[in-house]
């Protein structure tokens, strides 16, 4: 995309290149006022804003606040709303979030060593060259847990924080994309559906071969949806 717009792409902190200060809390809410001043910071006016799993929760208060500086939303299997209620959802989300899950995610390296390959609609597609991106960031085991084991903790913990999206999603306007990979393990069709309930204008286009990941499993179908739809 990046010969026709400007892309900004940031590593939320903890994450990719960015540093992990220890005091941050690593939790969605401490994720999006982060993305809320990184925003700031660099005078970001007009823009479409890209979501995928936990960045829907991370960055959508900015397209719900007020004066919103966000045009159009792109939404890859996400949510934004309590999974305490969600049977499938709920039920990973006590493991993985609790002593045996915190086990797994630091002598294991569960999040990006079991349970990415899981979600892939189609694991020849998580080469070794991509998995290796995910898999050398998080070689620190502390890191591991202060990062990735605080977000599967959030899956249940943050539920006033996802009670407040969900609210507030009735009255988002802007175009918004529903871009949807149909064999994800985890934010399955129904789910899908659910957001076509709250956003009943978007668009919607499905991946039926991809999983939890479209960007990587299906690269060029995603560059070329996002380009009707900003065209």
């Amino acid at each position: 995309l990046s010969p026709h717009y400007r892309c900004v792409a940031p590593d939320h902190l903890g994450f990719g290149l960015s540093e992990r200060p220890a005091a941050f809390a690593y939790t969605p809410e401490a994720h999006a006022a982060a993305l809320a001043e990184f925003v700031a910071h660099l005078g970001l006016q007009r823009f479409t804003l890209v979501v995928h799993d936990f960045g829907g929760p991370i960055a959508l208060p900015l397209a719900l606040g007020a004066s919103s500086p966000v045009q159009k939303l792109v939404i890859l299997n996400s949510f934004a709303w309590p999974l305490n209620d969600d049977p499938k959802l709920a039920g990973a989300a006590r493991i993985t979030g609790g002593p045996i899950g915190r086990l797994l995610y630091k002598y294991a390296n569960a999040s990006q060593r079991l349970i990415m390959p899981l979600a892939y609609g189609d694991k020849a597609k998580l080469t070794r060259a991509i998995h290796r991106q995910y898999l050398e960031v998080f070689r620190d085991r502390d890191a591991r847990v202060q990062v990735l084991h605080a977000l599967a903790k959030a899956m249940l913990a943050s539920r006033d924080h996802y009670q407040r999206l969900l609210d507030a999603l009735p009255s988002l306007r802007i175009p918004a994309l529903l871009l949807w990979g149909m064999k994800d393990s985890a934010f399955q069709p129904y789910q899908l559906a659910r957001w076509q309930s709250l956003l009943p204008h978007a668009s919607v286009a499905r991946l039926e071969a991809s999983g939890h990941w479209p960007q990587e499993e299906e690269p060029a179908r995603v560059v070329e949806e996002l380009r009707r739809f900003l065209n």
